[in-house]
């Protein structure tokens, strides 16, 4: 007898996170939560099979499971896409679990303790002053590069303790590290060449002279055995190359939200609405980090709707889970007065980012100052029109074009 009936339906095709993807990543994440199921098969820039989880209660309860390992000795299979780090830069706390990982970040959550935080308070504020001097004397700037990057390079400078002579600007490392681009892989190796050769050189300075600074503190933390060295190095790495780009990420993309939403703008010159409101709305609506550090199940184990194989390949995607529509309503406006679940921007569970309140502090300082300095501060740009960091890890403006 003749089977009648529609034939099975096949799954989807997996989501190529290429080119075409990051012309619009809110929309392609729109397009995933739209198809339904939280987590989808997707394929990497370097070919690699991925899984990206993309709903927020999945994104929520795989950022705290435990059999999702961050240890690379771990996975099935190799790629390129965020396992090229050379030995001696990977034992930091994006790379590590278990013992090793509460050890690491005890040892960062004390070097980042309230009192150095609150201590920088003055230093930022005259290097805020200092980087809008210019601007205000041509009467126009953009606020990325002569703004956002700098303060962000200054602050974690300042806090590490590097001497002013011996400032580098490491902004071409760390772009090279976010490029998507089929070259990157080799690139990347040199830049981190580059900036291994820049802190083996200033750990053994600082050796020489130290100071009051968290550098200063984790090169003490070496000496008596709490820290090995390819650790410590490791560590420079992972606070210069997060603390400098996701927080300058956050300054510039608040700005951008300010001045494209005049209302909200007004609100917070009034004092109706609070910069602290202000900022985890941008850390919700346009999370400086996209994508977290991949991961990898020890065992076989379901997420969601999904059977996942140990040693396969996951991406929670931070931007996705922010404007999951199930969770957050009118996920794609920005709305500061805005009620309802926490935003994962900074992560969750053990490896919640370790220097979330310095980045508040950073850009609240900044964001209050330019408003404050300049009272006609205006886009020279249309928001749309304004340039982005092509990356699966980072969506950050390029330039922010202003008139003050």
């Amino acid at each position: 007898m003749p089977i009648t009936g529609p034939p099975p339906s096949l799954p989807p095709e997996p989501v190529r996170l290429d080119e075409a993807f990051l012309d619009d990543p809110h929309a392609a994440y729109a397009g995933l939560h739209r198809r339904g199921g939280a987590v989808h098969r997707a394929v990497a820039p370097d070919e690699c099979p991925v899984w990206l989880v993309t709903g927020y209660r999945a994104v929520h309860a795989a950022a705290a499971d435990g059999r999702l390992a961050l240890d690379k000795r771990h996975a099935r299979s190799r790629g390129t896409a965020g396992d090229s780090l050379p030995p001696e830069l990977d034992a930091h706390l994006l790379n590590s679990d278990g013992a090793d990982h509460a050890r690491l970040r005890r040892l960062t959550a004390a070097a980042l303790g309230p009192r150095r935080i609150a201590g920088l308070r003055p230093r930022l504020r005259a290097t805020v002053d200092g980087l809008l001097d210019p601007i205000a004397a041509r009467g126009s700037g953009d606020l990325v590069g002569e703004f956002a990057d700098p303060l962000a390079i200054a602050v974690i400078c300042d806090l590490l303790g590097v001497p002013e002579a011996d400032r580098v600007d490491f902004r071409s490392w760390t772009d090279t590290l976010l490029s998507p681009d089929p070259g990157a892989p080799a690139r990347s190796r040199e830049a981190m060449r580059a900036m291994l050769g820049f802190l083996a050189d200033l750990t053994a300075r600082k050796r020489r002279t130290p100071a009051d600074d968290l550098l200063s503190d984790l090169i003490a933390a070496a000496g008596d055995g709490r820290l090995a060295e390819h650790e410590l190095l490791a560590m420079l790495f992972l606070l210069l190359f997060a603390g400098y780009h996701n927080t300058a990420a956050l300054v510039s993309s608040t700005v951008l939200a300010l001045l494209a939403h005049p209302h909200h703008l007004a609100a917070v010159r009034t004092g109706r609405l609070d910069l602290a409101d202000v900022t985890e709305e941008v850390l919700r609506w346009d999370s400086p980090a996209v994508l977290a550090v991949r991961r990898f199940p020890t065992k076989d184990m379901r997420l969601a709707d999904r059977g996942l194989g140990a040693g396969d390949r996951v991406w929670l995607s931070w931007a996705a889970a922010n404007r999951d529509p199930s969770v957050f309503p009118d996920p794609d406006v920005f709305d500061p007065t805005r009620a309802g679940p926490r935003h994962l921007a900074f992560g969750r569970g053990p490896h919640h980012c370790v220097g979330a309140a310095l980045a508040r502090l950073e850009n609240e300082v900044a964001v209050e100052a330019l408003l404050h300095r300049f009272p006609r501060l205006a886009l020279a740009a249309e928001p749309g029109a304004l340039g982005r960091r092509r990356s699966l890890r980072s969506g950050a403006l390029t330039a922010l074009p202003v008139t003050v």
